[in-house]
Parts: C-alpha cells; structure tokens; sequence
C-alpha cells in the first residue's frame, strides 16, 4: 500500500527538552490517521513538522515521496493544513472569503465549502467576526476540503465545537474522506470525535510511540481487568500490565494479553487474587489505561 507520509528517526528538543527521539510512522494512502497523546507529548511538534514550519534536529519527514522541508511548492499545494481553527480576513462574510480563497486554487471545489456551510446553518451573507469560535473553525475546515488537497493534517480540528456539531462535522469529513479516497492525519482532545471517525491511532508516550495499529484491532485486544487482592497488598512489577492501580483491595489495569494469560501471568507471580474480571473498552478508556491518568 502507497504511503503517502513517512516519517524516519525524527528527533527533536526544545531547549535541553526532548520531546521524542527515533520517531518512524507512515500514513497509507486513503486512511484517517489519529494521533492521541497526553499534553506535552510531540502532537503539535509532530504537526508542525508534517507541515514543514519545523525542522526536526534529526530525522526526516517524506510526503507524497518528497522530503517536506525540500517540497515542490506545486506538491505542497497538495496539502490541506489547519492550525487550531483560526481563520484570516473574518472581516469578509462566508461568500467573500470563499471567492478569495477561490483565486489561489485551480482545482477548487466550492460545493464542498458551501455543502459544509449549509449543514451549519449560515447564511452567505454572514461576517466570519460575527461567528462562534466553533463556527469559525468548521469556515476554515470549509476551505481546506474546497482546495480539494489530496492530504488532509488537521490539528484539534474540532475546536470549540458543541456536541451536535461536533457529531455533524465528524460524519461529514469521514464521509468526504472515503468518498474522495483522502488522506487524513489529525489530531484532538475529545477522544470519542477520534473513535468515530479514525481508521488507524498513533498513541503518543513522553519521548516514543506507544501503540500505532488500526483502531478496530486496537479496541478488539486491549482489555480493562479488575481483580480483588488483599488489601495493602503490594503488586510486583507484572509485564504486559499498564499502570496497575490499587484501591483498597480492587486492582484495575489494562492490557493486551488475554483472560487466560493474565490468570498464568498471575498465578506464575504468585498473585493472591480472585474474582478476575476482564471488560472490552471503548478508545478513551484504552487511551488512559494505556498511558496512565496522570
């Protein structure tokens, strides 16, 4: 399958700070790619890298083939970006804005915009300043999906959006995204937008990747266990377990071994438990249970 990001070994620092370090992911052609992790873990490094505004210390970042710092300004046109929903010119109402937008694309496809507009309920003739943080956000998503870009990077793309909205704008880019075979790397702070929407998730830790696997398989495997120990007991450090926690004698931890492997991983470490209990999880949960609550 043709990717159409690859990323190899990106390192990179803020100051003395590592952010990551030997970073490699791809994005095939036609899939919606989520990446999730925890403030301060690389998201918005990793955008900016993929948009080339920043260059890694080390590493390299290939889009459509090209080396993104040393991209073809005709192929970058070929990429859709938006930065934490902010749109310029919000003196212009919808149409003016769209018409400017307009003169700078030569594959441009104003239905996309408008059919966005339609479905949230704004006039032509209404001033982006007058808008919602929320609304402003889906106008520039409304430009991006009318430059009719093969790749899609999209950060926190439901900023300020309420649920019904949210709901709405979710369906529709899944909908466009397969409709048009699009490419989608995008990132978010409301996990259940992801789940809906993304075919495969990249869950970040401090400094690596934790998980990169489509999401079905993802939510098919990882299981929430909970189990009775005596209580004060302490646990020994057990491979495969992600952040056991322990309140007063109920043990929860989450893992990607199954019932039968967990009750041998447990009776081979001697574990005294019982009343075992395993639970399919939806991406939120596996996203806590695997990088930890705090």
């Amino acid at each position: 399958m043709e990717n159409i990001i690859e990323c190899k070994g990106l390192t990179h620092y803020y100051g003395k700070r590592l952010i990551y370090e030997n970073l490699s992911f791809s994005v095939p052609k036609g899939r919606i790619l989520g990446l999730l992790g925890k403030n301060g873990t690389g998201k918005t490094t990793t955008i900016n890298i993929l948009s080339g505004y920043l260059k890694p210390r080390a590493g390299e970042c290939f889009i459509f083939g090209q080396e993104i710092q040393h991209m073809d300004p005709a192929l970058r046109s070929n990429i859709g970006l938006l930065i934490e929903g902010h749109v310029q010119y919000q003196f212009m109402t919808i149409k003016e804005i769209e018409k400017f937008y307009a003169s700078f694309y030569p594959q441009w496809k104003k239905e996309a915009y408008y059919e966005l507009m339609n479905k949230l309920k704004v006039a032509p003739g209404q001033r982006i300043s007058r808008m919602s943080c929320g609304q402003r956000s889906q106008v520039a998503l409304g430009l991006i999906l009318a430059q009719n870009p093969e790749l899609l990077v999209l950060d926190d793309f439901s900023l300020g959006l309420d649920p019904g909205y949210r709901r709405l704008f979710v369906d529709y880019l899944r909908d466009y995204a397969l409709a048009e075979n699009k490419t989608v790397f995008l990132t978010s702070h409301i996990i259940q937008d992801m789940e809906r929407l993304i075919d495969d998730c990249i869950i970040m830790d401090y400094g690596k990747i934790l998980i990169q696997q489509p999401i079905n398989k993802l939510l098919n495997e990882v299981r929430k266990y909970t189990l009775t120990v005596p209580e004060g007991y302490a646990l020994p450090s057990i491979d495969d377990f992600y952040h056991p926690t322990l309140i007063r004698n109920t043990l929860e931890t989450f893992s990607f071994l199954s019932a039968d492997e967990v009750e041998t991983r447990l009776k081979t470490m001697g574990v005294p438990y019982s009343a075992l209990n395993s639970e399919k999880v939806n991406l939120e949960d596996a996203f806590i249970g695997l990088t930890g609550k705090y």
